[in-house]
């Protein structure tokens, strides 16, 4: 039998599209010789389509999608994934689901039986759980063990799960495990995801069929990475990363009756019974080991950088393609963050798309406006020149007879940070384009920014990267030609807010900083323990004080392309007014 694995990039609720990208990809996979097409999980809606799922219309359209799709399907089957009503009274209204396409028409359907409802995912707030015996596909004598995404993913020694549906689908003898998925990239998701695959294969004896969705949806960057694994754990084929793809495997399985064949027995783990049970107990792990995060501490391998430059670009680039617009501008200020941020988007959109802004102060240095200018001319990007001295000037008139005597502080800071900000949205409504934020993880971690100034924006970039790994994007950047000027790279980094300011007037060395802020944003480490860790107490102390009283900062921030296990936006839910270390 030849499996086409489909890899596309869908677009939520963009039914007409939707469809017939794969109607199109299913007649390629035929005219390919494939006798049946893999797509990803909630592929005909996209994923995720959160509160879309409350409209009756939505998933109205998304089954009328379907049953067109398998209009399409005659001399080839198709597995595609949509969001089905549950019938039962009892229970959520819908069902996470696997549609069998075949003979023009719906064969099968398989609902998901893990809902995943940490970080990003929140699937119970809509899905039922499949509640009822699994079955398996059986089309031209082979027999599919149908899994959705999550169902794969309960094999690790830890199960977040009691109950295991792999463990009740392998007694039914499949030939093959097909995993439809929706699984968004994190910078250690790609090996984690691996391993659960070659875990699944060698536990159950079989190959397994990974198809994962590609391209960005908001904050999430789904980077494909479909894979077949053979039965013995190796793999045999990956489809390419952060692009659509199609590929076609042939597997020799021969047709059989249902009892004519044996399969290996399979056994759980010594110890364990099927559904992460030990000893007839159910295991009550730490709530903290319920959630997968990455076992590094930074500094990050190049690889991992050039996977996280490889997302951002498909972040942008579906961000504003899937909203309709092409065009960019973001502030340049000569420094570090706003460097990255423009060559970024410049790959992703083309240079003659995004248009720097250049908004001196009177604080600012000369090699500010230099490197400005450079990086926009390196890259042949348009750029505008607009001091703002003369409007912080009108504003402290405007309010020198309520400022009276008082000293200069953060107020006159936040006063130029909004007046540069005013300058960009005005400009980006006049001329349609969309205003890129520029801070970065750590800034947006302790507070270090101006709302509604040089925290406006439609879309932060660069939101879930840490300072000190914006330094490595900008060599990334670097390695063919100079793009990002040295000067940007090597000086000291500083907002130019008030004379002979820098960052580390305000902050520890983003050396140590961005440590303390991944071993408590990532992997959820209290202060006694970091300080036990040999930071500083009080440094310790004042740090996660800052990340926890700026969570109202971060409420009203730009949706932040995700690229780390724990990004702040959906997957990430503080309450604002809250004593916790404050």
């Amino acid at each position: 039998m030849k499996i086409a694995l489909a890899q596309l990039n869908y677009h939520i609720g963009d039914f007409g599209n939707n469809t017939a990208h794969i109607i199109t990809t299913i007649e390629k996979a035929k005219k390919l010789g494939a006798d049946v097409a893999i797509f990803a999980e909630l592929s005909v809606c996209g994923y995720p389509p959160l509160d879309f799922l409350e409209f009756d219309d939505f998933i109205r359209q998304s089954m009328r999608s379907v049953e067109t799709i398998a209009g399409a399907c005659r001399g080839i089957a198709a597995i595609v994934g949509a969001p089905s009503v549950n019938h039962d009274p009892r229970g959520k209204p819908l069902h996470n689901t696997a549609f069998f396409l075949a003979d023009g028409k719906i064969k099968s359907m398989v609902h998901k039986t893990l809902l995943p409802n940490y970080d990003v995912f929140d699937e119970y707030r809509y899905f039922e759980s499949n509640r009822f015996p699994s079955s398996l596909i059986e089309y031209q004598g082979v027999r599919f063990a149908l899994t959705i995404c999550e169902d794969l993913w309960n094999i690790a020694d830890d199960p977040l799960y009691v109950k295991n549906p792999m463990d009740e689908l392998i007694r039914l003898g499949p030939d093959l495990v097909v995993n439809i998925a929706a699984s968004p990239f994190s910078y250690n998701q790609f090996e984690e995801r691996r391993e659960v695959l070659i875990r699944n294969a060698k536990a159950y004896h079989r190959p397994v069929l990974y198809v994962n969705q590609v391209g960005a949806q908001t904050e999430l960057i789904f980077d494909g990475g479909s894979m077949v694994v053979s039965a013995t754990g190796e793999i045999l084929a990956n489809l390419k990363i952060f692009e659509e793809d199609l590929q076609i495997f042939d597997f020799e399985i021969s047709a059989h009756p249902v009892s004519g064949i044996q399969y290996p027995e399979y056994s759980p783990p010594p110890g364990t019974s099927p559904g992460g049970r030990v000893g007839g107990e159910e295991r009550i792990p730490h709530p903290v080991s319920r959630i997968r995060y990455p076992a590094s501490d930074l500094p990050l391998s190049p690889s991992v950088i050039q996977a996280i430059h490889s997302a951002l670009i498909l972040g942008i680039r579906d961000y504003f393609h899937k909203m309709g617009f092409s065009k960019a501008i973001l502030g340049l200020s000569g420094g570090i963050d706003s460097a990255v941020t423009m060559a970024l988007s410049a790959e992703a959109l083309g240079p003659e798309n995004v248009r720097a802004i250049l908004l001196p102060s009177p604080f600012s240095s000369g090699h500010s406006i230099t490197d400005a200018r450079s990086l926009a001319e390196n890259l042949e990007a348009p750029y505008d020149i607009i001091p703002i001295e003369a409007a912080f000037k009108t504003m402290q008139l405007t309010l020198e007879p309520q400022f009276r005597d008082r000293p200069f502080d953060l107020t006159e800071e936040n006063i130029q940070a909004r007046i540069r900000g005013l300058i960009l949205m005005a400009l980006s409504n006049k001329f349609g384009y969309i205003l890129l934020n520029t801070s970065n993880k750590s800034e947006a971690a302790v507070g270090y920014g101006t709302l509604y100034g040089d925290m406006s924006g439609g879309l932060s970039v660069l939101g879930d990267v840490y300072k000190t790994q914006v330094y490595e994007l900008a060599r990334l950047i670097n390695t063919k030609r100079t793009i990002i000027p040295e000067n940007s790279i090597l000086k000291p980094p500083s907002a130019e807010l008030r004379p002979g300011q820098k960052d580390s007037d305000s902050l520890p060395g983003y050396d140590i900083l961005d440590q303390i802020l991944y071993k408590y944003i990532e992997l959820r480490t209290g202060p006694e323990e970091l300080i036990r860790e040999g930071f500083g107490g009080p440094i310790v102390r004042r740090v996660l004080k800052l990340v926890n009283t700026s969570e109202y900062k971060r409420y009203q921030t730009p949706p932040i392309l995700r690229v780390s296990p724990k990004a702040f936006g959906m997957g990430r839910r503080m309450p604002i007014v809250a004593k916790y270390l404050s």
